[in-house]
């Protein structure tokens, strides 16, 4: 079985969601109860070792898991790996023990090679803001959720204001609330409280005026994939911050494994953008689809009333101050770059 903190809870309860088969992990992908690029990775490659474990067909897991959700090559990457140790093994004729044994330690490596590529994020993303800001404490803007709850390690965009932190260095960690799921008010802010940072949350459209205001040292965001040409796509809402720190002369940062580029999409017309249940968008609800005291959600447009509901926006290279990787940073963001960056590292994802 595997046992997963079940997100869309939080940060009301820490419930844990036990899945003990793939059908059951794939719908805690598809309803966010697990989420976050570098995470739905490892998660991915467990759910191949879990199939394998308990005898199911492989190729018919992997394929599910595959599909669960579009945007987030990580996803696909995990699952390929994994699912090709486990048949190496089977085609040396190990037996399926041997074989089951083989897709669990890869996903166990795969898990901890994420942690280490969280740290080195960390490190990375810390040193490239002493060079942009040097000398200075920071107030920090960031989107979505990028923790641990995204990660084998301390996150991506969120570890590098962490590591700020530590040093003494972070004057303000400004928190979108994220709309329409809320991953920045219920998950972003519990991940700064748990850690004593001095964070402050506000409303997705009131980044501007921050902006305006003079109080926004740098954009941190994730990422869910990385096109070849430098193209991110992430949690909708990340594309008009880019706008606005462009504007602003305000660095705009993006944090993510090798594991989120995608060498084999062009460009950022090539994403694939999930779209979500206009639900999301006309009622309010908890992420679970139900409202806080268990009945429907609370209706806030007209009956039947159309919703236009991306899960991310891609946001194109030139607006991009630089990317930052375990393999370390580039900038300018080009595509000639990226490659360069992607060829240091064994871990590059191909679909």
């Amino acid at each position: 079985m595997l046992v997963l903190l079940d997100q869309t809870r939080l940060p009301a309860e820490e419930i844990e969601l036990v899945c003990t088969d793939v059908p059951a992990l794939v719908r805690a992908i598809q309803t966010l109860a697990v989420r976050g690029a570098p995470l739905l990775g490892i998660t991915g490659g467990y759910g191949v070792a879990l199939a394998a474990a308990r005898g199911f067909d492989v190729a018919e897991a992997a394929g599910l898991l595959e599909g669960a959700r579009p945007t987030a090559v990580n996803l696909g990457y995990g699952v390929r790996r994994v699912a090709a140790a486990y048949w190496a093994a089977s085609g040396k004729g190990e037996g399926d023990e041997a074989a089951a044994a083989a897709a669990l330690a890869e996903a166990r490596a795969l898990h901890r090679e994420d942690a280490q590529a969280s740290r080195r994020m960390a490190e990375y993303g810390q040193a490239l803001l002493e060079e942009l800001l040097p000398g200075r404490a920071y107030q920090l803007l960031t989107h979505c959720n990028t923790g641990a709850l995204v990660s084998g390690g301390e996150g991506t965009a969120f570890a590098v204001a962490l590591r700020v932190h530590r040093q003494g260095r972070l004057r303000r960690l400004w928190v979108d609330e994220t709309r329409p799921l809320l991953q920045g008010a219920r998950l972003t802010a519990y991940e700064a409280a748990r850690n004593g940072l001095a964070y402050s949350l506000l409303t997705d459209n009131a980044a501007g005026s921050l902006f305006a205001a003079g109080e926004v040292d740098a954009v941190l965001i994730g990422a869910d994939r990385i096109a070849a040409d430098g193209s991110v796509a992430n949690k909708v809402g990340s594309y008009p911050l880019a706008v606005l720190a462009k504007y602003h002369h305000v660095p705009f940062i993006v944090v993510a494994p090798t594991t989120t580029v995608d060498l084999e999409t062009p460009d950022g017309t090539s994403i694939i953008v999930e779209q979500r249940s206009g639900q999301e968008v006309t009622e309010l609800t908890s992420p679970q689809g139900v409202s806080a005291n268990g009945g429907g959600g609370i209706v806030v447009a007209p009956l039947g009333a159309p919703a236009y509901n991306p899960a991310f926006d891609v946001t194109p290279p030139e607006l991009i101050t630089a990317i930052v990787t375990e393999e370390g940073a580039i900038s300018p963001v080009t595509g000639v770059g990226l490659a360069e960056l992607c060829a240091r590292s064994s871990q590059v994802t191909i679909s």
